[in-house]
C-alpha cells in the first residue's frame, strides 16, 4: 500500500498528528493518503486507563506555568505548545463531541470522566477526515528508500511505502498497552541518540514496604532497584495500603542532601508511595536510585507549624487528655492512641507506631513495676520529619511515563522532523520530554502530534 503520510502508533500523539496532517492538507483544498499503523487491538489503550479510567487530558495553565512543570525539553517544547494550546485542544474535543471541565489544579478532563470519550473524539476526528487506521498491525522495521521515502515493513510480511513518516509509538511504560520501545530501537538504528531510559511518575517503595523474599529474579533488561509492583506487601507494608494523606508536605533526600520538596498529597498504595505529590518526587528518586545514590524520603504531616509550635500543641494535647476524668483509669499507651487521634487520621496510627517505636519508652522500675513513658517530643518531631529509606521502586510495568528517549538535538521543534533522515518526525512520550502528573504529559503528547502532523502534510502538499 502506497500512502502520504504514515503513522505508527495510535496513541494521543499519533491519532492527533494523523488528524493534523488531514486537517492541515482539508484546509489547502487537498486530500492526503493518512494511515495509522497502531499493533494493538484497539486504538488508544493507553489514553484508556489515564487519571484511573477519567483521562485528565490537558492542564489549563499558561505557557509560564505551564513550562514550570515540564521536566526535560521545555525550550523544545515550546513551538509544539503554542501550535496547540490547551484552549484549543479543549475547543477540539467540543468540536468532535466532548465537552471538558476544569478541576482543581487547572486539571481539564471529559465532563462524562470517561477517558473513552477522549478516543472515542480522536478516532471520529480522524475517520472524519479519511483517515485509516489499521489495527493489529505490527511494524518489524523501516528502511529509507531511493526516492526519498519510507518503506515499512509488517510483522506479516507485507510493507508500505510513504514519502513522510510519523513516528508516535510512546516509551517503554505500560507495555500491556503496546509501548515496548519499538520506535526508540527503529530511531537508534537509523542514526539517532537516545537518551538513558528510566521510569517516571511511579511507586516508590520504603524499605520492609515489600517482602522481597517473595521477589523474582530481575528480569531480563529491568534497572537497578526496580521492585516488581507484584510483589507482596510485608506486614508493615499492610498498615500503610490504602491511607490517603492531603495538604503534606515533602523532602526527597538524595545521598543526605535535600533535592527536591512539594507539598500536596501522598497516597500509599500496594505498590508503595504514589499521589501526586509522590509522583512529583519519583523522577529524581528513581534516577538517583538506578544510579546506586542513597534516597529517602522525609513526610512532613504539619506543615503549616513549626517543629517548635507543634512540639506545644502536642503537650497541651497531652494535658487535655490527662484532666479528662475518663482517662483516670486509662493506661498510658491507649492515652498515646487517643493523642495520635488528634494529629493525625486514626487508620495511620498503626503504621505510625509501628515505624516509630521511640515515642513510647518502657522503664523497668523493679521486677513487677514498669513505667511506661510517652515521648511528646519525639511525636512533634517524627510528625515534621517522618523518614522513609526509599529500597527501590516500581518500574515499567505501571510507571505512567517513560523519562528520557530520542535526543532533542537530533530533532528540529519548530517541525518535529528529524534532523538525521528527512522526511521523518517524531512526537509523544518517543521524544525526551516528559512533565509533572497533572495533565501536562497528555498535553505534550497532543501538542507535539499536532505539530508533527501539520508539518509533515505541509512538506507533502509543497
Amino acid at each position: 500500500m502506497k500512502y502520504d503520510i504514515l503513522v505508527i502508533g495510535a496513541g494521543a500523539s499519533g491519532l492527533m498528528a494523523a488528524y493534523s496532517a488531514a486537517s492541515a492538507a482539508a484546509d489547502e483544498g487537498k486530500s492526503l493518503r493518512v494511515c495509522i499503523l497502531e499493533k494493538m487491538p484497539r486504538p488508544g489503550r493507553k489514553i484508556m486507563i489515564t487519571g484511573k479510567g477519567r483521562c485528565n487530558f490537558t492542564n489549563v495553565k499558561d505557557w509560564n506555568s505551564f513550562s514550570a512543570h515540564i521536566r526535560s525539553g521545555a525550550k523544545f517544547l515550546r513551538p509544539a505548545f503554542y501550535s496547540l494550546p490547551p484552549e484549543r485542544l479543549i475547543d477540539f474535543f467540543a468540536r468532535h463531541g466532548m465537552e471538558s471541565v476544569v478541576e482543581r489544579g487547572d486539571r481539564a478532563f471529559p465532563a462524562s470522566h470517561r477517558s473513552a470519550d477522549v478516543v472515542d473524539a480522536l478516532v471520529r476526528a480522524c475517520h472524519g477526515l479519511g483517515v485509516v487506521i489499521q489495527t493489529e498491525a505490527e511494524v518489524t522495521s523501516i528502511e529509507c528508500t531511493e526516492a526519498r521515502g519510507f518503506r515499512v515493513l509488517m510483522a506479516d510480511g507485507s510493507a508500505h511505502l510513504c514519502q513522510k513518516l510519523i513516528v508516535a509509538t510512546g516509551g517503554l511504560s505500560y507495555p500491556a498497552t503496546g509501548s515496548t520501545g519499538d520506535g526508540l530501537r527503529w530511531a537508534g538504528a537509523m542514526g539517532h541518540s537516545v537518551t538513558a531510559l528510566f521510569p517516571s511518575l511511579t511507586a516508590l517503595v520504603p524499605r520492609g514496604y515489600k517482602d522481597r523474599s517473595a521477589q523474582s529474579g530481575m528480569a531480563e533488561g529491568a534497572l537497578p532497584r526496580h521492585i516488581p509492583r507484584e510483589t507482596p506487601p510485608t506486614e508493615l507494608g499492610q498498615k500503610f495500603c490504602g491511607i490517603c494523606l492531603k495538604n503534606v508536605g515533602a523532602r526527597l533526600i538524595i545521598q543526605g542532601n535535600e533535592a527536591e520538596s512539594g507539598f500536596g498529597d501522598i497516597d500509599f498504595t500496594d505498590g508503595g508511595i504514589e499521589g501526586p505529590l509522590g509522583f512529583q518526587l519519583s523522577r529524581k528518586a528513581v534516577k538517583a536510585l538506578v544510579n546506586g545514590s542513597r534516597v529517602a524520603l522525609e513526610l512532613d504531616l504539619k506543615p503549616g507549624v513549626s517543629l517548635t509550635e507543634l512540639t506545644t500543641r502536642v503537650k497541651e494535647l497531652w494535658e487535655e487528655i490527662a484532666r479528662d476524668p475518663r482517662s483516670l483509669r486509662i493506661r498510658e499507651k491507649e492515652r498515646c492512641r487517643i493523642l495520635l487521634g488528634k494529629l493525625m487520621p486514626w487508620e495511620l496510627i498503626p503504621a505510625f507506631t509501628a515505624t516509630h517505636p521511640e515515642i513510647i519508652t518502657l522503664e523497668r522500675r523493679g521486677r513487677a513495676d514498669t513505667k511506661v513513658w510517652v515521648n511528646l517530643v519525639s511525636i512533634a518531631k517524627a510528625l515534621k520529619e517522618w523518614r522513609f529509606d526509599i529500597d527501590g521502586y516500581v518500574g515499567w510495568e505501571r510507571a505512567v511515563i517513560t523519562a528520557g528517549g530520542i535526543s532533542l538535538d537530533d530533532v528540529v521543534p519548530k517541525t518535529l522532523e528529524s534532523r538525521i533522515v528527512p522526511g521523518l518526525h517524531f512526537c509523544g512520550e518517543a521524544l525526551d520530554l516528559d512533565a509533572d502528573t497533572g495533565g501536562y504529559n497528555l498535553q505534550i503528547a497532543f501538542a507535539t502530534g499536532f505539530l508533527a502532523g501539520q508539518k509533515a502534510a505541509a512538506a507533502t502538499c509543497d
